[in-house]
């Protein structure tokens, strides 16, 4: 059954970089106009194992999402209903890509310790849900303002959160990479999911951690702001920039601007909500 497409109110572009230092692109990426998703994922492990389970990560939470939202009945949700629906659908798809990272890390070697960060946009009804595990991040351009919308699984933020280091010095520490989330690493994962309201002109960046190690939010909202009416060359000159700044990891990112409005039609939001009472029995 079709689903409502997105592609006209939605402009996505996407870059990503091996870095100057790394011999391999653990990063991967998607994204999906037509359903309004982006996903991320930065992966870790042994030799290469880092890029399998970004790798599944991406193409198990791509190819769920579009299932879900092919595989609908008939309903008719509330309206309090919504932003629940789609945090189920995220979760269910993060949960089957974690299970599947997991069982191919405990039982094949070369796998052992595989596992992956992930930040996933599911825009939906006029807002933007946000799923993340880990390090990688998404940011809000609006109004000129630029801010973060997720806050990093990691030591280094639980440090500053804590009051044990500042912002300033954290920029400079050695641990920026110790995440204390991640999916695959263990049986079961819990992301942070939130829902947004969008506006039009909003523009979404989500990134690996390798563009915000190598540039500061200042430069990255200078950047945003001056070439957002060129969003692919916006892209490529934020991974460009983390490369000229010493590009010591693999650089992401998927830059979502919104166009136009896209309210759901009710009944799309009714066979989300009679999906889930089917396969939830």
């Amino acid at each position: 059954m079709n689903t409502i497409d997105l592609s006209r109110s939605l402009e996505i572009a996407a870059a990503t970089h091996t870095g100057m230092v790394r011999a391999h692109n653990e990063d991967t990426i998607g994204s999906d106009p037509s359903i309004g998703l982006a996903v991320l994922a930065d992966g870790m492990g042994g030799y290469n194992a880092g890029e399998v389970a970004s790798g599944i990560a991406v193409a198990l939470i791509t190819k769920q999402t579009r299932e879900l939202l092919s595989q609908l009945g008939a309903g008719q949700p509330e309206q309090s209903d919504r932003r629940d629906i789609a945090a189920e659908i995220l979760n269910n798809a993060i949960s089957h890509a974690n299970s599947s990272i997991f069982h191919a890390a405990s039982n094949q070697p070369q796998y052992a310790g595989m596992g992956t960060t992930l930040v996933v946009a599911l825009l939906a009804d006029n807002h933007i849900n946000i799923a993340h595990v880990g390090d990688s991040r998404l940011y809000r351009l609006r109004g000129g303002e630029l801010l973060q919308l997720t806050r990093d699984h990691s030591l280094l933020q639980e440090q500053i959160d804590s009051g044990m280091i500042s912002k300033e010095a954290a920029r400079r520490s050695q641990n920026k990479n110790l995440v204390t989330r991640a999916v695959g690493i263990e049986p079961e994962v819990e992301p942070d999911i939130n829902s947004f309201e969008v506006r039009e002109g909003d523009t979404y960046l989500l990134c690996s951690d390798g563009l915000n190690d190598m540039v500061e939010d200042d430069d990255i909202h200078l950047t945003l702001t001056s070439l957002q009416a060129n969003l692919s060359l916006a892209a490529n000159q934020l991974v460009q920039m983390a490369n000229d700044n010493g590009g010591r990891d693999n650089v992401s990112v998927i830059l979502v601007h919104v166009r136009k409005p896209f309210p759901a039609s009710p009944g799309l939001l009714g066979r989300l909500k009679n999906w889930f009472g089917k396969n939830g029995e």
